[in-house]
């Protein structure tokens, strides 16, 4: 599977969690029931899985937990709040240079239509549209 049927695929998850809950839950709900729906698909899913920093050689147990990473491919950064601001975008990029990863979603649930709620970045970067 490509990294855009699987972005895709998972986008599709996101939809289906968002439109059985709506808006206005805590983040982990919204994880839980991604990770759910994405382990029944027969995704390979982990949660919270730690990303340590290298800093002279030497990996540094930070705390930085990236919220879902399917297939070993995919970084899913979820969030719950008003709006996406560009420290979200930082962090789902500081994740994907930190596991050298091309490819990240940053989903917000908090919004009326999922649509408006997503980011995809690309190779560290959010793509024009």
């Amino acid at each position: 599977m490509t990294e855009d049927e699987l972005t895709a695929r998972i986008i599709g998850n996101a939809m289906e969690v968002h439109s059985t809950l709506g808006p206005g839950l805590l983040e982990s709900s919204y994880k839980e029931c991604l990770f759910y729906n994405l382990m029944e698909e027969g995704f390979e899913v982990e949660k919270e899985k730690a990303m340590p920093l290298v800093f002279k050689q030497v990996k540094l147990d930070c705390g930085y937990r990236i919220d879902l990473l399917v297939n070993n491919r995919i970084v899913i950064e979820l969030k719950s709040v008003e709006a996406i601001n560009d420290v979200h975008i930082a962090q789902t990029l500081t994740y994907m240079k930190l596991g050298n990863f091309h490819r990240g979603l940053l989903i917000n649930f908090n919004v009326k239509r999922l649509k408006y709620g997503i980011k995809s970045l690309v190779n560290g970067y959010e793509p024009s549209v």
